[in-house]
């Protein structure tokens, strides 16, 4: 699904559309400040709001000086890969483009394994929907074609419905969900 030419553009700081695990996404290297600033201005996205981030594996997190503790790790370890974004902390000033004043970085690592070969070969990716702010999500290629008709590269997949990813953080060793999307929060940590 993404060829050579896919990770070349991204690796370059090309920006585009792929299908997520849960929706179609503009993304670009979440590694470039200038991509995530580009990535911010085609969507017109309030510049206080942090883009998620994908990543392959969950090593990955510590490229950003993420700081958890060990019990935080072991917990994603047993839910990662999933459609469940985590909003992690990174005090790192060289990311204040990412965490835009957060001291935070919302990280998923997608179960869709063609996805996480992608990120592999090319770094984290920011990778908000598909939309300008306030519109609906992109559903197909076509949809996020209109929203965006002038981006590097288009990857499409059919049709996507998913309900975006279930948003949680962690706060006095409790979950708390901050938006309830396709993952359902198990009883035992609520």
């Amino acid at each position: 699904m993404f060829n050579q030419e896919v990770v070349e553009k991204i690796k370059n700081g090309g920006v585009g559309i792929i299908p997520t695990d849960t929706m179609y996404g503009i993304v670009g290297s979440a590694l470039n400040p200038e991509t995530v600033e580009r990535i911010f201005s085609l969507r017109n996205r309030n510049t206080s709001k942090p883009l998620i981030v994908l990543i392959s594996q969950i090593e990955d997190i510590y490229i950003f000086n993420s700081r958890f503790s060990k019990r935080t790790e072991n917990f994603l370890r047993k839910i990662w890969p999933e459609k469940v974004t985590v909003v992690i902390p990174v005090l790192n000033p060289k990311f204040d483009y990412l965490t835009r004043g957060t001291k935070t970085i919302a990280m998923r690592l997608p179960p869709n394994v063609a996805l996480r070969e992608l990120i592999l070969k090319t770094g984290p990716l920011v990778a908000p929907s598909a939309n300008t702010e306030g519109q609906p999500p992109a559903k197909n290629i076509h949809e996020a074609k209109s929203y965006f008709p002038d981006l590097d590269f288009y990857v499409g997949d059919g049709e996507m419905t998913s309900l975006p990813s279930t948003l949680i953080k962690f706060e006095n060793g409790k979950v708390i969900i901050l938006r309830q999307g396709a993952w359902q929060v198990p009883d035992f940590l609520i």
